[in-house]
């Protein structure tokens, strides 16, 4: 495994495990993303900042109490409406350029931003399939005695250029509503993040969209997750990540298991 570090790229590891490929980039996704060439990715599965966080600071929620690095005083979620638009219309042009046709698109989203995300993809090129949701089993209690307990996220699935890609069903049925615990403290001994998802969640959208020796990307990797899950399954991997304290526990992560 070799680190390297220069200006552009800030830093890189690339490793091989059972003939693939890992390449982790501490740097912002679209520098990562306009290095990479046309039609590369098999599956691009990611959780981008959802831009809630000026809302939140502006409701009695607690959260503040209630989470320890909870994604509100993080810092990135906090953009003017505006600007997290721009950004996020930048990144799926670059996303649908880097895909190959046929291929998918997985984004996790806040349920008030649905619309918007599938508005930018669409206007990017991607094809609308479908909305999902994570069903958290053990969420945070938060505030139970005075509503109802926010149990569940929603995921957007998108296709390049058709309307149909990859989808190892074996022939079942496959419900858009998946159940998970929260991610397990196992998973967190490098370090938290505080909207880190199960390996377990991800290596279905892995196991469903893309097969063995296909390439996963995810521009906004957090600590590493999508990385961990698509190693587990035999694909190859891509990743960016700005924050250098997260990249380092993307780094440790996969560096235990390659």
């Amino acid at each position: 495994m070799q680190l390297v570090n220069n200006t552009c790229l800030k830093s890189q590891i690339e490793s091989g495990r059972d003939k693939a490929s890992v390449k982790i980039y501490n740097d912002d996704c679209l520098n990562v993303m306009n290095k990479l060439d046309n039609d590369t990715v098999d599956l691009l599965l990611t959780d981008p900042p959802y831009n809630l966080g000026q809302f939140m600071k502006s409701r009695n929620a607690g959260v503040f109490r209630m989470r320890e690095n909870h994604f509100v005083a993080s810092g990135w979620d906090d953009l003017e409406y505006d600007d997290w638009s721009q950004q996020m219309q930048a990144f799926f042009n670059e996303a649908f350029r880097v895909v190959k046709t046929k291929g998918a698109m997985i984004v996790f989203m806040s349920l008030m931003k649905l619309e918007t995300v599938i508005s930018l993809a669409t206007e990017a090129g991607f094809y609308y399939k479908t909305v999902g949701v994570w069903h958290k089993t053990n969420p945070m209690p938060r505030n139970m005695n005075l509503t109802f307990v926010n149990s569940t996220e929603a995921w957007i699935y998108f296709v390049k250029g058709s309307a149909s890609g990859t989808f190892n069903n074996d022939g079942k049925m496959i419900h858009d509503h998946f159940e998970t615990s929260l991610t397990p403290m196992t998973e967190k001994k490098h370090g938290k993040h505080p909207t880190q998802k199960p390996v377990k969640l991800l290596e279905k959208f892995v196991s469903i969209l893309s097969n063995s020796g296909d390439m996963v990307l995810d521009p906004f990797m957090g600590s590493g997750s999508t990385a961990v899950a698509s190693l587990n399954l035999g694909r190859n991997f891509i990743g960016s990540e700005l924050d250098e304290e997260y990249f380092k526990v993307s780094k440790n992560r996969i560096e235990e298991i390659v």
